[in-house]
């Protein structure tokens, strides 16, 4: 996999974190004030959108849980990755400033 393409699936990541996360806090929310007034008129729904609301406050933790590992890890690999691309680029260079010098060698 190319550098640009771990590039593109951590923006996305970091991109669903940072929308998912206003969004889903807005859902919840709203969800949390509608099952606080059903049940203050009394009305047994207000309960059962209550536990929804709780259902979907974990399920999204886990969502932006996930979005978050992966972001930070594709950084990590990224940064990883470019420290060897680099030390590898210079010893690979360094190997053809050998081989100039065998091949001046031979020319004597």
């Amino acid at each position: 996999m190319r550098n640009a393409d771990l590039e593109a699936v951590g923006k996305a990541a970091h991109d669903l974190f940072d929308d998912f996360g206003v969004y889903s806090r807005h859902a919840q929310i709203a969800s949390e004030a509608a099952a606080g007034g059903l049940k203050s008129e009394g009305y047994a729904l207000g309960a059962a959108l209550g536990h929804v609301a709780t259902r979907w406050s974990e399920q999204s933790r886990s969502l932006l849980d996930a979005c978050a590992h992966i972001s930070n890890h594709l950084r990590y690999t990224q940064t990883l990755h470019g420290g060897a691309d680099s030390y590898i680029g210079g010893a690979v260079s360094s190997i053809s400033v050998l081989d100039r010098g065998f091949d001046e060698r031979k020319g004597h």
